[in-house]
């Protein structure tokens, strides 16, 4: 008898509805591919989850990374109708702020903690409202000022005082450096940033180093530093003694000091736009981590959201657009080794930014009078003061615009 029939022992098979007469059936088919394309979307779903996850760990992980300093936040607050106001909506004003703090075991290494700090660097950053240009002008720390009474670590008051401008961050930290800048630009600060030497370091190492030119070699035991002349890549160590070192390049001064510092923020710069560091997530992670965990910032800065708005706003700027310069000044007639504003050219200066107004620099002699500008058309200068300004040349007039000495991000100096 055949096999199957009713006699048989083997037990008949069904083949059920849809299924195919084979294992390569129609019906067989369809259940993979339903099987596929359910597994399929779970992995999608998995692998977004996971992304998710890990996007949102590591923002929180940056995000928590940034000190807010609400204690210069309250302090500004207190005198708030005193602070001058905001012309151009757009324009942005930040204050940059290098610690000599030698607090904690990394700052230790630089010197005792005293358990003060002092400013060695204070720049102040000009974002124009289109963000087609940044000015950034050093103000010295040994320059003469009028420092408003402020509120010390231990909570008492200081009395106003005229002082050298680095006494005003000794005394009452960020909060009295912006007020006191603010009261001799009456420009308004927007925004604040402090970074220590650790700090420092960490945002040159997160970059790959950066590269700049030494006109001559460097050795210098105080601030741990050997470089030969030529094109160098500075790693966070070198940096920071680079624009440290004082007494033992060119003539020991605190000019020098602030060019270098000038030329070494140039060439960072420009190595954050060529590496592409700044559109390139895998570039970019760890200089966001060495950001945000070395700064302290006022509260409007200290987030990722903050700080990406700043960085895409000046990503598309120019590096001929990037200019940095001192703000003008002379020998203080009371101590020849403080210095004191140049007038009218800093008043002029500080005008410009506080009307978003261009301004514009050169290497070249330079004389500002009142609102004109002149330049040096083959004359003779029989006088400098080192420090921007010339006088006793044959001049003519060259733009509206006041030009200041001065470079740019786009400038090579070994060329």
């Amino acid at each position: 008898m055949p096999s199957g029939g009713p006699d048989d022992n083997t037990p008949a098979v069904s083949l059920g509805p849809g299924a195919g007469a084979s294992a390569s059936g129609d019906g067989l088919i369809r259940r993979r591919r339903r099987r596929w394309t359910c597994g399929g979307t779970v992995g999608m779903v998995g692998i977004l989850t996971g992304a998710l996850v890990a996007g949102w760990i590591v923002y929180t992980k940056l995000d928590g990374n940034i000190t807010p300093d609400e204690a210069a936040a309250a302090e500004l607050a207190r005198y708030e109708r005193e602070r001058p106001t905001a012309l151009v909506r757009g324009a942005q004003n930040i204050l940059l702020i290098g610690s000599d703090s030698r607090a904690g075991e990394e700052n230790g290494a630089y010197g005792r903690d005293t358990g003060t700090e002092r400013s060695d660097t204070t720049i102040l950053l000009h974002l124009s409202a289109g963000r087609s240009s940044a000015t950034a002008v050093s103000i010295p720390r040994d320059l003469m000022v009028d420092v408003p009474g402020c509120r010390r670590p231990d909570g008492k008051r200081s009395e106003p005082m005229f002082a050298m401008f680095n006494y005003a961050f000794e005394t009452g930290g960020s909060a009295c450096t912006i007020r006191t800048v603010e009261q001799m630009t009456d420009i308004r600060i927007d925004h604040h940033v402090v970074v220590d030497f650790a700090g420092f370091k960490k945002l040159v190492d997160a970059v790959g180093g950066v590269r700049i030119c030494v006109a001559e070699p460097i050795v210098d035991k105080e601030a741990k530093l050997r470089l030969p002349a030529g094109l160098v890549t500075l790693d966070g160590e070198q940096a920071l003694g680079y624009v440290r070192v004082r007494k033992s390049l060119g003539n020991g001064s605190d000019t020098d000091r602030m060019e270098r510092q000038q030329q070494f923020l140039a060439a960072l710069v420009q190595k954050l736009r060529g590496n592409d560091v700044l559109l390139n997530p895998v570039k970019l992670y760890p200089v966001l981590d060495a950001a945000t965990s070395a700064l302290t910032t006022d509260p409007g800065l200290a987030s990722l959201r903050g700080l990406y708005d700043l960085v895409r706003g000046l990503r598309d700027i120019p590096t001929e657009q990037v200019q940095f310069l001192t703000v003008p000044r002379e020998s203080y007639e009371g101590n020849a080794n403080r210095d004191q504003l140049m007038e009218p050219a800093a008043e002029r200066l500080f005008e410009r930014l506080r009307s978003d107004a261009p301004v514009q620099v050169s290497g070249k002699t330079v004389l500002d009078f009142a609102g004109s500008t002149y330049e040096g058309n083959g004359g003779t200068v029989s006088q400098s003061n080192g420090y921007g300004a010339y006088a006793d040349s044959v001049l003519s007039p060259v733009s509206p615009a006041p030009t200041f000495s001065g470079k740019t991000a786009a400038e090579d100096d070994c060329r």
